[in-house]
């Protein structure tokens, strides 16, 4: 099987690079998340209601899929949705456990929610009506030839023709990487 890479995007607390052509931000951090949403995306108002790693995953995928310029919102069941990273979702874990120490213990129902790294790859398979595989996984290091070998897997099904993937990392609301691309599988 050969895999082509046909749209890239990374970002990180102080860049967004959409096929190698950087993309003019005003903010850093969260709130550059949040700027990029109101400005090229919008439409999506659980948006708001999502943890850092989603928000970063679900921008990341906006882009990707405005490169690529298909029709969108179609349903198919074609595409995959595979993501990794090495921290889980361990920063919205720190901010749930924080809402359980509290005083008052009333723990935070969005937040709890968003303690599954599974989620992002969720809202952007609802989002964009896909119904092949969304898989996260979480590893110890990244390794881009693993991260190749778990797309490669999602394709072995007959259907499986494209996936969303990548590395999608979320230390803090800060602290953030994404380098998520689609891949065409020529089986």
């Amino acid at each position: 099987m050969v895999m082509k890479v046909t749209h890239r995007v990374r970002i990180t607390p102080s860049e967004i690079v959409v096929d190698g052509q950087r993309t003019a931000v005003a903010a850093t951090g969260a709130e550059m998340l949040a700027a990029v949403y109101r400005q090229r995306i919008g439409g999506y108002p659980k948006f708001f209601k999502m943890d850092t790693l989603s928000r970063l995953g679900f921008v990341a995928s906006e882009l990707l899929l405005e490169a690529e310029g298909n029709e969108r919102f179609v349903e198919r069941e074609d595409r995959a949705v595979v993501m990794v990273n090495r921290s889980s979702s361990l920063s919205t874990d720190r901010r749930y456990q924080r809402t359980i120490c509290s005083d008052d213990y009333y723990p935070s129902p969005a937040q709890f929610v968003y303690t599954l790294p599974n989620i992002v790859t969720g809202e952007i398979a609802i989002r964009n009506k896909y119904h092949g595989e969304t898989a996260f996984y979480v590893v110890d290091l990244r390794d881009d030839e693993a991260v190749g070998r778990l797309l490669a897997q999602s394709a072995l099904d007959e259907q499986t023709t494209s996936a969303i993937g990548g590395w999608l990392e979320c230390s803090s609301d800060d602290e953030f990487e994404a380098e998520i691309f689609i891949v065409e599988f020529n089986k």
